[in-house]
């Protein structure tokens, strides 16, 4: 098998966003910063011990995550047309709320880019 560079991209870790107990309410609030590029693998971690409910336009709840627990999404695995790119647009934010409250932790989120 050989290396073929013009078919390899080079995969990159953005910052860390996250977002203490204390700062999450009943109301929506961002998680760090927008993504600057298009992301192609993320993971949301709820370190607390409450339920939490994740929002990308900060009004419709999308995602939850029960106390403790995490979700890791691949957008590109399993695709059945290689030339598809499925990935997280580029200015995409991610909003949290709780569903119960929180007394300890944080929620993060993790994503990969390539280029």
């Amino acid at each position: 098998m050989s290396n073929n560079q013009n078919n390899t991209q080079a995969v990159n870790f953005d910052t860390l966003r996250s977002l203490a107990y204390t700062s999450v309410s009943g109301s929506y609030a961002a998680i760090g910063t927008p993504f600057l590029h298009i992301v192609r693998m993320l993971c949301i971690t709820n370190d607390t011990d409450g339920d939490m409910l994740f929002s990308l336009d900060g009004v419709h709840d999308q995602i939850v995550l029960i106390a403790g627990s995490a979700k890791i999404f691949d957008f590109n695995t399993n695709r059945t047309n290689r030339d598809q790119l499925f990935a997280l647009q580029e200015n995409t934010q991610f909003y949290v709320r709780y569903a119960s409250m929180p007394t300890k932790g944080t929620v993060y989120v993790e994503c990969m880019w390539g280029q």
